[in-house]
């Protein structure tokens, strides 16, 4: 080939090779944008039924809604340990569905995150009265029942945890920890008292 003919050969050669890539690359594009439109069009879509047409649907679907809006609020005040506003919010999903346990959980952890332990306990009890294997109710009602000097209720409920617990579960070494000690504390307070009950009762004189 003669040296004045290589640069244009050259130069086809490499409108050739541009022609193609720019081809594969359109058809790879379509066929990405297909493949999107097909996950799409698969996507559930939501239908909010006419008041006037469905008032009943549309009420209920309504009430969904604003438990699951209240829920989540009222997670994101636990997290901020915005106690106050998330009892509120939790009230008021407990007033829309009742037995929901756990709304009631949540509850929970709210008066216990606020100093109230006495309605922590109750909505904690509550809960695993709707569901007798919600794990974090025990949780809670063991702390809660520790707060208010009941050794008793707080084994038991953090014995509960324990055996419903997973093996991987963070908390569950925090468990056996406090078990540990209020079984210790337990002891104490047994030997406190048979102490004193064989020291002899104090008669007055008077």
């Amino acid at each position: 080939m003669k040296k004045n003919l290589q640069p244009l050969f050259v130069a086809f050669i490499a409108l050739i090779v541009a022609v193609l890539l720019s081809f594969l690359l359109s058809q790879f594009s379509s066929m990405l944008k297909g493949q999107a439109e097909t996950r799409s069009s698969k996507l559930p879509k939501v239908v909010i039924s006419d008041p006037r047409l469905e008032p009943n649907k549309h009420a209920a679907q309504a009430k969904k809604q604003e438990i699951k809006k209240r829920f989540e609020q009222a997670v994101v005040m636990l997290h901020a340990q915005q106690y106050d506003y998330a009892v509120k919010a939790l009230h008021r999903v407990i007033e829309l569905a009742p037995r929901m346990p756990e709304a009631h959980v949540n509850l929970g952890y709210a008066f216990l995150g606020g100093g109230d332990a006495k309605s922590a306990r109750d909505f904690f009890m509550s809960a695993i009265d709707l569901k007798q294997d919600q794990m974090n109710a025990y949780y809670g009602l063991a702390i809660a029942a520790e707060k208010l000097n009941d050794i008793e209720m707080a084994l038991g409920a953090m014995r509960t945890y324990v055996h419903l617990s997973p093996k991987d579960d963070p908390y569950r070494a925090r468990a056996r920890s406090a078990l540990w000690e209020w079984q210790e504390a337990r002891k104490q307070d047994t030997k406190m008292y048979q102490k004193s009950s064989t020291s002899g009762t104090p008669v007055s004189d008077k």
